[in-house]
């Protein structure tokens, strides 16, 4: 899932530690959502980020339009 984290995160002058520190997720899973190799983040986990940025989940998760026609196929 494509996200907003690191963009965030650079306008606020924060680090994954700052995060870390503040609430309690892990580093790897912070580390996962900025470098966006985390497919499904845990609802809790993306509350409390956006707690502690000050963001909505609408701010911090991109939704990835389905392009119908990727999925027919040639004949």
């Amino acid at each position: 899932m494509k996200n907003n984290f690191r963009i965030i995160i650079a306008k606020k002058k924060l680090k994954i530690a700052d995060v870390h520190d503040a609430t309690g997720i892990s580093r790897n899973t912070l580390y996962g959502l900025y470098k966006e190799t985390t497919k499904n983040p845990d609802t809790i986990t993306i509350m409390k980020i956006c707690h502690f940025l000050n963001v909505t989940p609408n701010d911090l998760l991109v939704v990835k339009e389905v392009n119908d026609h990727a999925t027919t196929t040639k004949q």
